[in-house]
């Protein structure tokens, strides 16, 4: 299979919290590029198609976008 993303993916297991209006998820970041990540939830239906990951480990705070969803992980591009 071709690589066509945009930036290279490296694989990580960073904590992270999934912020949005009226709620909090804790979740996990499985991969991780300058442009977006895969984020594994324990249910991604509950997951509002923008929100914020708060990657504390790193001091980050990342607004994203929903691109694809999975039965425990959702694809995100950085807004």
């Amino acid at each position: 299979m071709v690589e066509t993303r945009i930036a290279p993916r490296y694989r990580v297991s960073k904590p992270a919290t999934i912020k949005f209006v009226g709620g909090a998820a804790d979740c996990v970041v499985r991969d991780l590029s300058i442009t977006g990540a895969a984020i594994e939830v324990i249910n991604p239906a509950n997951i509002p198609k923008s929100f914020v990951l708060v990657m504390p480990d790193d001091g980050l705070q990342l607004p994203c976008l929903v691109v694809w969803r999975s039965q425990f992980r959702i694809g995100v591009k950085f807004n």
